[in-house]
């Protein structure tokens, strides 16, 4: 594995400090994977490499640009410390489900060695387009060319699934959906090839300000009447979904950047992605306890590193904002459970 530049970088603080002073050192060399950059779970990864290094904790080397679907497998096998999860990976490694359909009874062992150490989110799954493309509400996708995630993971199931229940849309009958990895969503937003993109949205988002350079933008929420109905409530209460209100005013977009939010009443509603980053149960409570506390003391500077960052829920911990529970069995590392009780926060029981 490869140190990215900003890990490294951690890397090299801390051990300077060991050498100048002899009073703090790197204790430990990990191994993390996350995404590539312009979202959540690599701010997050980036952010820990960060001030792991800066505390003396660890040394963090960082694989960016995975497809987390193999990373937390990597986890749970024990070949790497830390990774990103979208968290219903948890629930569809655990049932041998979806892209783990060839895991069997493994499924279940695999998933039971995983643990997390915090929550946040990844936003929330909302339609863009090109206002050039006419395309102003979700049954305009009607034959269109949707991108709508990587060939596998997560990310492609909701966001499906988001089409299905804001239009009763499926791919390959309504629409042609579009898959790549992300690493090459960047060039897809501009270059023509997909008609609107159907992807997670941070407030703001990097992709909405991506797909400005190649002309103006439409953000279509997922209509109230549909966000507020039984069935779309109960795919809000499924494992790894998480609701998503956002006011027009807090979305971070000024009114002359080309930006247009089509809603019934300037709010952004959509299915969120939950999000916790995770380790291996065998991590011993001392590591993960000192990880998660310097996580917890750093969780403003976080916020401040990325215009989104105030909007991804980090450190909300109640079940219903941050995924777990429910049919979700994912548990917190116990010493992850000790840094956040210790900090004054309360983890759901069911969650322990």
């Amino acid at each position: 594995m490869t140190l990215t530049r900003r890990a490294f970088g951690a890397f090299s603080c801390a051990a300077m400090i060991a050498l100048g002073t002899g009073a703090a050192f790197a204790q430990a060399n990990l191994t993390a994977e996350t995404s590539s950059p312009g979202n959540s779970p690599h701010l997050s990864i980036l952010h820990l490499a960060d001030v792991l290094g800066r505390d003396g904790i660890a040394s963090l080397q960082v694989q960016e640009g995975q497809t987390l679907t193999n990373s937390i497998q990597n986890v749970a096998e024990g070949k790497t410390d830390i990774a990103a999860m979208p968290i219903v990976l948890h629930f569809l490694l655990e049932k041998g489900r979806g892209p783990y359909s060839k895991q069997g009874d493994n499924g279940a062992k695999l998933a039971a060695n995983l643990r997390a150490l915090y929550p946040y989110n990844a936003g929330a799954y909302g339609l863009i387009a090109h206002t050039s493309s006419n395309i102003e509400k979700w049954t305009d996708l009607k034959n269109k060319t949707v991108f709508n995630g990587p060939p596998r993971g997560a990310a492609l199931v909701n966001a499906r699934q988001a089409i299905q229940m804001a239009a009763g849309y499926k791919d390959g009958e309504d629409y042609k959906g579009m898959q790549a990895n992300w690493g090459q969503l960047a060039n897809i937003l501009v270059d023509g090839s997909a008609d609107a993109f159907v992807v997670p949205l941070t407030f703001p988002s990097e992709r909405v300000t991506v797909a400005l350079s190649a002309g103006n933008v439409n953000i279509v929420s997922t209509p109230k009447e549909i966000f507020e109905g039984e069935a779309f409530q109960r795919l809000l209460k499924a494992p790894g979904n998480v609701p998503i209100v956002v006011k027009w005013e807090d979305m971070g977009y000024g009114n002359d950047q080309g930006v247009t939010l089509i809603s019934e009443d300037e709010t952004f509603r959509g299915m969120g992605t939950a999000f916790a980053d995770v380790v291996n149960k065998d991590m011993s409570n001392e590591t993960a306890k000192a990880i998660t506390a310097s996580y917890i003391k750093s969780m403003d500077e976080l916020k401040a590193k990325a215009p989104y960052a105030k909007n991804i829920n980090v450190g909300v911990l109640d079940a219903s904002n941050s995924g777990f529970c429910g049919a979700l069995s994912l548990k917190y590392h116990p010493g992850a459970v000790e840094a956040w009780e210790e900090a004054g926060y309360t983890i759901p029981d069911c969650a322990k």
